[in-house]
């Protein structure tokens, strides 16, 4: 399409390390950007589900995004999460990230009321329309009062920046229907809800979950196996990782990253109140799962 750059690969959503005053902790966080570069990742997405964004005033979502762009340093793209109950607050939030340096927005709506598919549609369209940057649509129906339809997505295929989509339905037909529907004006990327590899081999261009922040290398890795075609080392690494992704729709979803991440030696805090933190049980369980996960990946090598 040759607008803006191409987003494929493993895009981590990164959490949002905030302290007991409600300041970014602003090291921690260029710690793990630097790290899960360093690791291979192909782009870095703050202020996703992961990131807390509905936790979150407008001071802390943007200086999340600053750090995050200014530790990124341009090695790989910044998508930055768009998201609010109305259109205007969404294009001012679309306009100042873009102002900021980051690379592409991923379009969330939050809905107190349910909205009417035109409403929808004019909803993303703004949020498009607000800057030149490519757009990643995110629909979540577990969460969100109003989802994006078949039919929606279709309308906004034809919004010339609208580029990617991360459906976190759980249905990977839909998927398959979507990808029918818009060919290749609207690329895939898989969510934690789906078996990514199972995403990549029907024509998904990628990853983009919380999970990733614990188990890069292991991302990149699956990645980089299905990229080559080697679908049976593939689906054995991605066997182990799907413990994790089961982890983290089980627990609070910013608990479990921010707990595997304490576990890994990032001081990224509790989620915010009133979420809890995860239990001793649960890190238990995490740290289990990282084990056999880093164990599986070494089996299979390179």
């Amino acid at each position: 399409m040759g607008l803006g750059p191409d987003f494929h690969g493993v895009f981590p959503y990164l959490v949002s390390p905030i302290d007991d005053s409600g300041k970014v902790k602003e090291g921690v966080l260029a710690r793990l950007v630097d790290d899960l570069i360093r690791a291979g990742v192909h782009g870095l997405t703050p202020l996703g589900s992961t990131g807390e964004f509905a936790y979150l005033d407008r001071t802390q979502r943007r200086r999340i995004v600053e750090v995050v762009v200014q530790a990124a340093a341009g090695r790989v793209p910044v998508v930055a999460g768009v998201a609010a109950t109305t259109t205007a607050d969404a294009t001012a939030q679309a306009k100042e990230y873009a102002a900021l340096g980051a690379d592409g927005i991923l379009a969330i709506l939050e809905a107190y009321f349910p909205i009417p598919e035109d409403g929808v549609v004019a909803y993303f369209t703004a949020v498009a329309t607000a800057s030149d940057l490519p757009v990643v649509l995110y629909t979540n129906p577990q969460f969100q009062r109003s989802d994006l339809t078949l039919t929606a997505i279709a309308r906004l295929a034809d919004v010339p920046n609208v580029r990617y989509i991360k459906d976190a339905s759980s249905d990977t037909g839909r998927l398959l229907s979507i990808m029918n529907a818009v060919g290749d004006r609207i690329r895939v990327f898989s969510a934690s809800a789906h078996i990514p590899a199972c995403v990549m081999l029907i024509g998904g261009v990628g990853w983009m979950a919380g999970p990733a922040c614990l188990i890069p290398r292991q991302s990149v890795m699956l990645y980089d196996l299905c990229r080559a075609g080697r679908w049976a080392d593939a689906m054995a690494l991605q066997r182990t990782m799907w413990r994790l992704n089961r982890a983290f729709a089980k627990f609070n979803l910013a608990a479990c990253i921010k707990g595997g991440l304490e576990i890994q030696g990032y001081d990224v805090g509790a989620p915010l109140p009133p979420q809890a933190p995860i239990d001793a049980a649960g890190r238990a369980e995490i740290e289990t799962i990282l084990a056999t996960v880093r164990e599986g990946a070494s089996a299979i090598g390179s």
